[in-house]
Formats: C-alpha cells, sequence, structure tokens
C-alpha cells in the first residue's frame, strides 16, 4: 500500500468509529417529567434531527403528557412511533404534537420516528 492508500484507510476507519459512537455511545440528555395541575406528568421535547431530550423518566401510575414540537420539515421525524403503547402519530411540521399515555408498568420504552432512525426512551419507574 501507497502512502495515500493508508490515510484513506484510516479516514474511513475513523469516520466509522466516529458513527458508531454518535449512534451508539453518545451521552444522552435526560429530562424527568415535571407532576403539573391534576398530578398529569408533562416533557416538552424537540424534534431536530432527533429527540431532545431523547431519554424521558416518568412515574409509573401516573398520567403522562409528552409535547412533541416538531423543529424541522425532514420527512424522517413526520411520524412518531411508542410500539408499547399502541401509539403511532403524524408530526406536523412547527406544531407541537401531545401524546398522551398511562405508564402503568416500570421498564424502558422505546420511542422512534417511522423510519427508526431517530431514537428515544421513555423510562417509567
Amino acid at each position: 500500500m501507497d502512502t495515500s492508500q493508508i490515510i484513506v484507510t484510516l479516514l474511513g476507519t475513523g469516520l466509522i468509529g466516529f458513527v458508531g459512537w454518535f449512534f451508539f455511545a453518545a451521552p444522552h440528555r435526560v429530562a424527568t417529567a415535571v407532576a403539573g395541575s391534576g398530578g398529569v406528568q408533562q416533557v416538552d421535547i424537540r424534534v431536530k434531527g432527533g429527540y431532545s431530550p431523547d431519554v424521558i423518566e416518568v412515574r409509573q401510575g401516573q398520567p403522562v403528557h409528552l409535547n412533541f414540537y416538531r423543529d424541522e420539515t425532514a420527512s424522517c421525524s413526520e411520524e412518531l412511533l411508542l410500539p408499547d403503547f399502541g401509539i403511532r402519530r403524524e408530526l406536523p411540521a412547527f406544531q407541537t404534537t401531545t401524546v398522551e399515555l398511562q405508564p402503568d408498568k416500570a421498564g424502558t420504552y422505546p420511542f422512534t420516528c417511522g423510519m427508526g432512525m431517530l431514537r428515544g426512551s421513555l423510562v417509567v419507574k
């Protein structure tokens, strides 16, 4: 191998490592739901190239309102899936969509975009 092939190989390996870290090992933004009037837990989530925060902690047995504000027009983020709760919602661009649910069982429940590229977790304690 000549020098240019070695450089290309090293750069490619570095980029593959970065992509793996970004999708699987990067730090997560965690938010704990705040109980408002009537004991309803609420969290505001911004959707733009991902979910922010992407880990939401809630209490078991109390109703939850997840307020998703979609701050983009990318086609990947136009749908939200929470399969463990049987929820599939359209997220209109530049609008807030409230998803209501009742977490009765402790555990970690994933949520994704329709394509499965954007990911988050609902942690019920």
